[in-house]
């Protein structure tokens, strides 16, 4: 049975609200619990469905897991079972969760051998596995695709270090190479890495574990290899997508909101890309104040041409949160065009937009044009259904400044990235039923 939410929009939100633990660094920290035979405590974890699910699959590989709190779990992985992962229920378990990738890196450093499942997960485009596997194999990993089951056999009689320069800087392989390279012999160097807040968490913990990093926050990493790593205890970042949507939902239902604890260290670009959508938001300690406004307006650039707000790998703006700044910008004085590089459908969720009476040309499946409404017309409650998580929360805000009633279907998908999302909008006051 498919659950939905029933929204009826307009209503101002007040309140406080605190981001719960970074889902893209929640897989990668879980993940890295293999590497060692001694305890690891993590806390600040989100309750999510890809986050427990993952933690369910390294229970059922013979990891000891003690959830001491909601969101701190100490974790041993002393006692692996290895011939689980060769069997038919590991094979239906990882299959159902994208995070299982990040499992290979930790189990082939640890004992030579790993299996892969294709991605399934989102529907925003392909997700190519390439930058892994040529990572591993040039840290001197065999593989094997077998074409029944959709899965790679990864072995190894001992992982070597290497020099790499990598295709794309993507985040989970450059994670995945850097959890197999910590216990490789010799040293190792990423060039091309992925440098976002998670990865520098990664490497933090792993450093915390006795391994040899350095480079941390660049793109040039070097891994001297250790032949064992010790337990640790890791704190989660809180999710900046996360808060990202808050300040986008803030500004589009003229709310006064405060996000508690917001890691703004860590957020990089992503404040200065909602002002210049014109949205006022204050920075106080480690908290931002977002008052309430009537209008904001999208700035130009310097000469006068249209704002272009698009994807970059870190420091730049995460592609996570253009289908947020699409929205926002619907009710917004002026117009942007919005630019999505990385993936190829993320945009595909705008005819919603447009049935609800925004104003947005798609240019193509890269980019889109918005002309903001300046709050003249409300955008129309309708149904609609989420095609992946990012949208899914994007037409939630939308639904939350429509006028009359929203139903989003298909919420599993929201549910995949933000926990217990409804109960907390509803303590701001927003009117959100599951049904």
């Amino acid at each position: 049975m498919s659950s939905a939410f029933e929204v009826r929009g307009g209503n101002r939100l007040k309140g406080e609200i605190v981001p719960q633990g970074a889902k893209n660094e929640a897989l990668q920290i879980i993940s890295a619990v293999l590497l060692t035979a001694e305890k690891v405590i993590i806390s600040n974890i989100p309750d999510i469905v890809d986050v427990n699910l993952l933690i369910e699959l390294l229970g059922d590989m013979g990891v000891k897991t003690n959830r001491i709190s909601r969101d701190t779990c100490e974790f041993q992985a002393d006692q692996i079972d290895l011939p689980y992962i060769e069997s038919a229920d590991f094979k239906k378990k990882s299959g159902r969760l994208r995070g299982s990738v990040m499992i290979a890196g930790p189990l082939l450093a640890r004992f030579g051998k790993a299996y892969i499942p294709k991605p399934g997960g989102d529907k925003i485009g392909r997700r190519r596995l390439d930058t892994h596997i040529i990572g591993f194999e040039k840290l001197g990993v065999q593989f094997v695709y077998d074409t029944d089951d959709n899965y790679f056999r990864l072995e190894t009689s001992g992982l070597k270090g290497a020099y790499m320069l990598l295709d794309e800087p993507s985040v989970t392989g450059t994670a995945n190479i850097v959890m197999a390279a910590v216990m490789a012999e010799g040293v190792t160097t990423i060039y091309n890495a992925a440098c976002e807040p998670y990865l520098q968490q990664l490497c933090k913990m792993l450093i915390s574990m006795g391994a040899k990093i350095n480079g941390v926050g660049s793109n040039l990493l070097t891994i001297e290899g250790v032949s064992s790593l010790r337990g640790c205890s890791h704190t989660m970042l809180p999710d900046m997508i996360e808060i990202g949507s808050f300040i986008g939902l803030a500004a589009m239902t003229k709310s006064e909101i405060t996000i508690k604890n917001a890691g703004v260290e860590h957020l990089g670009i992503i404040p200065e890309k909602f002002r210049q959508l014109g949205i006022e938001l204050e920075i106080r300690g480690n908290d931002i104040y977002i008052p309430s406004q009537e209008f904001y307006e999208i700035q130009t650039f310097l000469d006068g041409s249209i704002l272009t707000i698009s994807d970059h790998p870190w420091p730049g703006f995460t592609p996570d949160l253009l289908s947020i700044v699409l929205v926002v910008a619907t009710q917004a004085k002026g117009s942007v065009m919005i630019h999505q590089k990385m993936f190829e459908s993320r945009l595909f969720f705008v005819d919603k937009l447009i049935d609800m009476g925004a104003q947005i040309v798609l240019c193509d499946p890269h980019r889109a044009v918005v002309i903001g409404m300046g709050r003249q017309h409300s955008l129309r409650g309708i149904t609609m259904s989420s095609p992946d998580i990012r949208a899914g929360v994007s037409l939630l805000i939308a639904a939350l400044s429509a006028e009359g009633k929203s139903t989003i279907q298909n919420i599993e998908q929201i549910d995949r990235g933000y926990q217990y999302i409804d109960e907390r909008l509803r303590k701001l006051g927003a009117d959100i039923k599951r049904v």
